[in-house]
């Protein structure tokens, strides 16, 4: 047993030794690596999320560090490697990391901005180097932006890119520019989907009809923004007058200078029984700022009153008391108004006698007829009061016939002459009326087709007869009188047009664009009622039946319409709202298959199309179709709700009486002529009307309409057009 636990050699146990060691170190090494991957990852890690890098995934492998993942871009990926660099050796690391495929250039949004001054034409943006076959190139631009301001130096900032235009550029563009041929004084910026024109108008009535052309002419497709300012009007004398008698509360003339202050004044009539929401208008001259304090308080006195009157002239304030106001209530509201109105302001009160109490059998009466006639009747100073009358009517009255037959009074009160001659020029802001001059009241008395009359009048009056001066204002405001209201809206002009192509076809010869000769009488009739109507934007389709190809059908068509197009502007219609297109056999509204659908087919459709118009009656924004076929042309009846709809008319009867009432009227204290007045607003208390709260200017018609002749169309054979 001894003998077999032989104690080891030297060399076996140095192996032994050798190997324990081995395995020590190798244990110790592994350990090490171990803490240093767990120390590199922690530190590394730490560092990344510091910096807002999460797409980075850390593989520590002994001494080295392997990164992988996917970088947003190359300056990210680079980013992380230099970050991780700052913490380890960089030979340690190993940059495994993936990048995202760089997409494609995304085109830029094209945009053109337009500003156009008395100096000239500056064009700024981006255009398409290449923008296709229906927009302009930016030469093209430039060289039409030149033409719009002749004798004035273009400044074109313009830039060019290498991309394909959007679908809208090009309408947008030509709309950009038409436009900025209107406006003078404008910016307008042109996108693709969006149009913003900033402009000024010389007046409310050029703004209007600045923004209902604009809106009429906005491409479809492309959404329009329109910023268009007017200038306040001058006011002077500034005037309002606010009366209460048996009529009601009302406003014979509104004037405001802020919208504050037009708040405040509208609040206080509307506290003071007022119906509705009068005109106010709101422009310069007011003599003071408390301007809104005084007429506020003001009103409310009237409104205490009962029956009285209030008026206004710049900074003359004039309080007429009805006969029913007892003397203790009007000595109680003199004071208060007295004592409360501002610095700047001057009473003059009156408590009105009855009617029986007034004398004075001194009379100069004037009479303005329907058909423009004037009688001038009653009594003057002398002869050269009577030729200075005369002479002044017919200035006043351009154009009518005027007969004066008065007699020569040298007792006449003073100031006989400046009654007469105000009284004349209110006279002639009404159609037809009468004019009532005696010495204690001046009365006017008409119809007038203006809702600025009554202002102006009152205006008129005020400014000119003198402080404590009574007048009476009895004017009425009829619609048929009313050159603009009177006009026919575009759905009533479709109904007649209706009418006419019903009673008669438009015909062409077979298989041409050449107009019969039985269609002449249709389109004079058709040219007869287009000239009497607004400008439109109106359709003219022609259509085939589906023998022949298509292409040559299509090009009959657009022929066809093109001739009625023609034959319109030739017989002076103005046709800058009208187009000719042609569909050829695309649209069929009957069976091809037969003659009698065939037959059908073959017409030509008038469209009414655009924006809504301010129309009478009918609906808003409805297309009218009209349809003439060329041998038989058919036309569709009009729906319900684009028939015109029948203007009430006023009741004469009840409008004799109203707003008549009294006013006393404030001038400077030496007694001396007032300044001309401006237009001011006055409202209605006629039968219903229109709703013109907003506008300041008179109500004038167009006197003529502007045609702009198109060309030919090519390969179009010449024809009789008359």
């Amino acid at each position: 047993m001894s003998q077999s636990l032989r104690p080891l050699s030297p060399t076996t146990l140095a192996v032994l030794a050798f190997i324990l060691a081995a395995t020590l170190m190798v244990s110790v090494a592994f350990a090490a690596a171990l803490v240093i991957e767990a120390r590199t990852e922690k530190v590394v890690s730490s560092r990344l999320s510091a910096a807002g890098i999460d797409w980075v995934t850390l593989d520590p492998d002994g001494l080295r560090l392997h990164l992988t993942g996917t970088a947003p871009n190359e300056a990210a990926r680079f980013r992380a490697v230099n970050l991780i660099g700052t913490l380890i050796e960089s030979s340690r690391v190993r940059d495994e990391l993936d990048v995202i495929p760089a997409s494609a250039i995304e085109a830029p949004d094209f945009s053109v901005q337009m500003l156009r001054t008395d100096d000239g034409i500056q064009l700024i943006g981006l255009v398409p180097e290449n923008p296709g076959e229906d927009a302009m190139t930016e030469e093209a631009l430039a060289e039409a932006a030149t033409a719009l301001s002749p004798g004035t130096e273009l400044t074109n900032l313009l830039e060019t890119a290498d991309y394909p235009a959007p679908p809208t550029w090009g309408a947008a563009l030509a709309f950009g520019l038409d436009a900025l041929g209107r406006l003078e004084r404008s910016k307008i910026s042109v996108g693709a989907d969006l149009i913003e024109v900033t402009a000024i108008s010389d007046s409310a009535a050029e703004k209007r009809s600045l923004e209902d052309d604009l809106r009429a002419m906005a491409p479809d497709g492309v959404r329009l923004v329109l910023d268009i300012s007017a200038p306040r009007p001058v006011i002077t004398p500034f005037t309002l007058r606010f009366v209460i008698d048996g009529e009601g509360a009302r406003f014979d003339s509104c004037s405001a200078d802020s919208d504050r202050a037009q708040s405040q004044i509208l609040s206080a009539a509307t506290a003071a029984g007022i119906n509705g929401r009068p005109l106010c208008t709101i422009g310069l001259g007011t003599p003071t700022p408390r301007w809104a304090e005084a007429v506020v308080l003001a009103i409310a006195k009237v409104a205490e009153l009962g029956s009285a009157s209030i008026t206004f002239s710049d900074s003359n304030v004039t309080l007429l008391a009805g006969p029913e106001v007892t003397q203790a209530a009007f000595d109680k509201v003199v004071g208060e108004l007295e004592t409360a109105l501002p610095d700047a302001f001057s009473l003059t009160s009156t408590l009105e006698k009855p009617a029986e109490a007034i004398e004075g059998p001194a009379e100069f009466t004037a009479t303005l007829s329907e058909d423009r006639k004037v009688e001038l009747r009653g009594r003057l100073t002398d002869t050269l009061q009577r030729d200075a009358v005369d002479a002044f009517a017919r200035a006043a009255f351009d154009g009518a016939e005027v007969l004066t037959a008065t007699r020569l009074d040298n007792t006449l009160p003073d100031g006989w002459p400046l009654r007469v001659l105000t009284g004349l020029e209110a006279l002639a802001e009404v159609d037809y009326g009468t004019l009532l001059v005696r010495a204690d009241t001046v009365e006017v008395t008409g119809v007038t087709g203006s809702l600025e009359a009554r202002g102006r009048i009152t205006q008129i009056l005020s400014g000119k007869l003198g402080q404590g001066k009574t007048f009476r204002v009895n004017v009425r405001y009829e619609e048929a009188l009313d050159p603009v209201a009177s006009l026919p809206t575009p759905e009533e002009c479709a109904a007649d047009v209706n009418a006419a192509i019903a009673q008669q076809k438009i015909t062409f010869t077979p298989a041409s664009a050449e107009l019969a000769i039985d269609a002449r009488p249709v389109l004079d009739g058709l040219a007869e009622i287009l000239t009497e109507c607004p400008p439109m934007l109106l359709e003219i389709g022609g259509h085939t039946d589906s023998q022949g190809s298509e292409d040559s059908n299509k090009a009959l068509s657009q022929a066809r319409a093109e001739t009625v197009l023609l034959a319109l502007q030739g017989r002076r219609v103005d046709i800058s709202g009208m187009t000719a297109v042609g569909f050829g056999e695309s649209k069929p509204i009957a069976d091809n298959e037969t003659e009698e659908g065939r037959e059908a087919n073959r017409r030509i459709e008038f469209v009414l199309q655009g924006p809504p118009p301010l129309a009478k009656g009918g609906t808003a924004g409805a297309e009218v179709r009209l349809e003439a076929a060329p041998e038989q042309s058919a036309v569709a009846p009009l729906s319900g709700a684009q028939e015109a709809v029948t203007d009430k008319a006023l009741d004469p009867g009840a409008a004799a009486d109203a707003n008549d009432d009294t006013a006393a009227a404030a001038a400077p204290a030496d007694g001396g002529e007032g300044a001309a007045p401006a237009d001011a607003g006055a409202d209605t208390a006629a039968a219903p009307a229109p709703d013109f709260s907003s506008d300041t200017s008179p109500s004038v018609a167009p006197t003529e309409k502007t045609i702009r002749p198109l060309p030919r169309p090519a390969g179009l054979a010449p024809e009789d057009n008359q």
